[in-house]
């Protein structure tokens, strides 16, 4: 059985935009990912770090890439107190910066991008149908001192023949009690020729950490890493998202994505995976077609 493991990197980005998945109080963007820079000869260069990032930093067409205006650059491991006591606030809806125009749950939320929200600090986001006796479980407000706390391992293995591929995943420094979600980045995702949508990894993709933190979440996939030649959507990536509104939506990974009910922690830095291959099953595998009323866009 063929088996290979991971560490993943601490994140607040999905795609490059909107920049990141996480705002301050004054509506910038702390980002903890891919920066966009000014590079030789006018063209943009893209290194891995941390900055805060301007709310208006200009937004290129999909799949194209400009300089992010950056208000301060800083360093992980010597992060000032102020940055450090900085309260994480999700994107207000319609998403700031954002090129990425995806329907997350087509079926649950079809108009979820012409809807309209403020930004929030995680701690106090409205939960629909949320009573105070129902009790919230995190009061407290998250900062960014807190985020980056986050660690987690993933190991990877083929059963069924090399047709399936067990995810299992162990984390520490979470925010405590808590939602997450885990999702697939796959190799289409992000293609400005037809970009598909990310799915969660597994069904039910969601677990609550501890309240220290702690999290264990393991799903099989059937055939995530087809060769090259079957010109499959490989997955190429999974990402951990906090839930800041802590509920999660069967098929989908949420309801706005990218900063607006959902919030990348962990993943990898680069395109992953390319020396796992799975078999094909010898008949497609079927899912049942969603046959219900289309959830009501006012809650």
């Amino acid at each position: 059985m063929q088996k290979t493991s991971f560490n993943l990197s601490l994140t607040t980005q999905g795609p490059t935009y909107p920049p990141s998945e996480v705002m301050d109080r004054d509506g910038n963007f702390i980002v903890i990912g891919a920066l966009n820079k000014p590079g030789s000869y006018g063209a943009p260069v893209t290194e891995w770090g941390s900055a805060v990032v301007s709310r208006n930093s200009p937004v290129p067409a999909f799949g194209e890439r400009v300089p992010y205006e950056i208000v301060e650059a800083f360093d992980l491991e010597n992060m000032p107190q102020h940055l450090r006591e900085r309260v994480l606030h999700t994107l207000p809806v319609p998403l700031p910066c954002n090129n990425y125009d995806m329907i997350f749950a087509p079926a649950q939320y079809p108009l979820a991008n012409s809807e309209k929200r403020k930004s929030y600090p995680f701690h106090e986001t409205p939960i629909p149908d949320a009573e105070w006796w129902h009790g919230r479980q995190m009061r407290a407000p998250v900062t960014l001192g807190d985020w980056i706390k986050a660690q987690g391992e993933l190991s990877i293995s083929l059963e069924n023949g090399g047709r399936e591929a067990r995810f299992r995943f162990r984390f520490n420094g979470l925010v405590p009690n808590s939602l997450y979600t885990i999702m697939t980045l796959r190799e289409h995702d992000l293609d400005p020729d037809g970009a598909t949508r990310p799915a969660p990894l597994g069904i039910p993709n969601v677990f609550v950490s501890t309240d220290a933190g702690e999290g264990l979440f393991e799903a099989v996939l059937p055939d995530p890493f087809p060769s090259g030649e079957r010109h499959g959507n490989r997955v190429i990536n999974v990402v951990v998202l906090f839930m800041s509104y802590q509920m999660s939506h069967g098929g989908a990974i949420g309801r706005y994505g990218l900063g607006g009910d959902i919030h990348a922690q962990l993943k990898l830095k680069e395109p992953s995976f390319f020396e796992l291959e799975t078999k094909p099953f010898p008949q497609p595998i079927a899912s049942p077609a969603f046959e219900g009323e289309i959830l009501s866009q006012n809650v």
